[in-house]
């Protein structure tokens, strides 16, 4: 009895657009969450400060909006043309972590995991920090 070893195609990669199977397109709404979740995967790394009419609102939590917080999303942008797609994030940064280097690992990050999950090419990520978080809240108490 002889064994056969069965030979099995490649399976390529979807990417967005035109397939053999039909169109693939994925909406930008979708790869502005992806970008937001793949920024907080950074740990110094998180959500915007509030703003109003372009101004970022020191103080903000005590009118109701919401505070800066290294656990929530940041804001995010995406243009997908194709399978291109360029992306905005507006983030804060822990105290006292290295702006640069925050930023740095983020745009990388960013692109890397977008391109994987979407098969799109990241083209640009533009980022704009707009906050530093000096004080994180306590950890929540338990009863």
């Amino acid at each position: 009895m002889t064994a056969s070893t069965a030979v099995l195609p490649a399976v390529a990669r979807s990417r967005p657009g035109r397939t053999e199977l039909g169109m693939i397109s994925i909406n930008d709404r979708v790869v502005e969450k992806m970008a937001a979740r793949a920024a907080i995967e950074i740990p110094d790394a998180g959500a915007a400060a509030s703003r109003f009419l372009g101004r970022s609102m020191a103080g903000a939590s005590a009118l109701g909006a919401r505070q800066t917080s290294l656990t929530g999303l940041p804001k995010t942008s995406a243009d997908v043309d194709g399978s291109r797609v360029i992306l905005d994030l507006s983030i804060s940064v822990r105290w006292p972590a290295s702006v640069p280097e925050v930023t740095d690992a983020v745009r990388e990050h960013v692109r890397s995991r977008v391109g994987e999950l979407t098969g799109l090419t990241v083209t640009e990520v533009s980022i704009s920090v707009t906050a530093l978080v000096t004080q994180l809240p306590a950890p929540p108490r338990v009863h």
